[in-house]
């Protein structure tokens, strides 16, 4: 694989530049269909139709918000415009959307990037996991604390709303010189507070909570989702740092995720992960060009469709001997055979 990708940089670096016209066109595409089924979710429910009708549209816009959030995610990476203000500008407008506080969510993302498949640094920007070894050394409390995290109810429903709802609003990483980050965090957290304040008092508060959070309850499954079959399928990517190497990480630390093209369009092309990982200078708008241009970076990803990645949600452990991530069952199944 090495010798083959050997000229990666050169392959990425002619799609890391960005399309003025093609990122204001993301930009009216995604804020325009979410910002009109909003207010289709806000009638549905004034006209008192079914609540149900307007829990259906939330499912649905959480997918133009998951669009919206690739807009940030890229603006954070410099990405999405040519001029650094203007996406630290248009990022943070993203955020009274996401609910993301922009520049502390990119600087934790950032780190994943640098480090993504490194044993030591996996709290960081990752969702959590144990190795065999780590879960075989805890007691029976500690093994069973962790089966309750990666329950797949817990893991894809309550976890993402704690995270969206708790984590965010508490500088909860921090690295040396990060004051002013935790500062903006904080500033982002505040502005967002007033932004909800006014918009309850606009549109009568139980109208606003069920519209806009059960959007975000459905974004943050559908976000968690996408991250862990992106970096937790089964023949991801997992090293110490000292046996680390960057392009394997790309390469086989994320996967290739075959949706049909307007998921891809939903979802901001993110399931070209692989190629997100080899440079994340590549706005999400260039992500699918880069890889139909380019066949190789294809050839040895982990691909798979949405059907195929839906056994992934049983695997919770890092196998260090067999390369893998296995399920509770396999283990314990091991684990017999050794007794």
């Amino acid at each position: 694989m090495r010798e083959n990708l050997a000229n990666w940089k050169s392959i990425v670096g002619k799609y890391q530049k960005a399309d003025t016209a093609r990122a204001i066109g993301q930009m009216f595409t995604s804020f325009g269909p979410f910002l009109a089924l909003w207010a289709v979710m806000y009638l549905s429910y004034i006209w008192d139709y079914s609540i149900w009708i307007t829990l259906g549209l939330g499912a649905i816009n959480a997918f133009f918000l998951v669009r919206i959030f690739i807009i940030q995610h890229d603006c954070g990476h410099y990405s999405f415009l040519k001029k650094r203000k203007v996406n630290d500008a248009i990022g943070f407008a993203c955020s009274f959307f996401s609910s993301i506080p922009y520049t502390y969510w990119s600087r934790v993302h950032s780190y994943h990037h640098g480090h993504t498949g490194q044993l030591e640094h996996r709290d960081i920007g990752d969702i959590d996991f144990l190795t065999v070894n780590e879960y075989r050394d805890l007691g029976k409390w500690g093994r069973l604390k962790y089966r309750i995290f990666r329950h797949p109810l817990v893991l894809f429903a309550i976890v993402p709303a704690i995270y969206l709802g708790v984590v965010l609003r508490m500088p909860r990483i921090s690295f040396p010189g990060w004051k002013p980050i935790h500062r903006k965090q904080l500033i982002n957290n505040l502005t967002l507070l007033a932004v909800y304040v006014g918009l309850g008092f606009l549109f009568g508060w139980k109208a606003f909570l069920i519209i806009q959070g059960s959007i975000l309850f459905f974004f943050g499954i559908i976000a968690f989702w996408f991250f862990y079959v992106q970096h937790q399928h089964e023949h991801t990517y997992m090293q110490w740092s000292r046996n680390w190497d960057y392009l394997t990480a790309a390469i086989k630390g994320a996967t290739f995720y075959k949706l049909p093209r307007f998921a891809h369009f939903l979802t901001g092309n993110i399931g070209y992960h692989h190629i997100h990982h080899l440079s994340s200078r590549i706005p999400n708008y260039n992500l699918r060009r880069c890889a139909k241009e380019n066949p190789i970076l294809q050839r040895y990803v982990t691909s798979m469709t949405f059907f195929q990645s839906l056994p992934m949600m049983f695997l919770k452990l890092w196998d260090e001997e067999k390369q893998r991530m296995i399920s509770f069952r396999e283990f314990y199944r091991n684990e017999a055979r050794l007794a």
